[in-house]
């Protein structure tokens, strides 16, 4: 995977890539919101596209917001929820914060 230089443009000073709102702290939070999807995804047994399978009760209930603290400052992460409450995510668990 390469990263674009199109990503980059926005980026003149180190703190625009860096800081507090920079491209990394961003990318890290889009991350971590495709790895929270990927483990709902894995729980549920189909895609968030895909039609609801008919051996499947359970199905995707909206999105929380998640505050988490760590290295870079506090991020705020959007985690899908699951309609009977059984998702518990490995990379974000419910009540962690760091």
């Amino acid at each position: 995977m390469t990263i674009s230089n199109e990503l980059l443009k926005g980026c003149k000073r180190p703190e625009d890539l860096l800081g507090d709102t920079g491209l990394m702290k961003e990318l890290k939070i889009l991350l971590m919101e495709r790895i929270l999807g990927a483990e709902l995804m894995a729980h549920l047994g189909y895609e968030a596209s895909a039609e609801l399978p008919s051996d499947q009760p359970n199905r995707r209930n909206s999105v929380s917001t998640k505050r988490a603290k760590g290295a870079d400052g506090k991020v705020r992460v959007a985690v899908s929820r699951d309609g009977d409450g059984s998702f518990e995510p490995e990379l974000a668990k419910k009540g962690q914060t760091r």
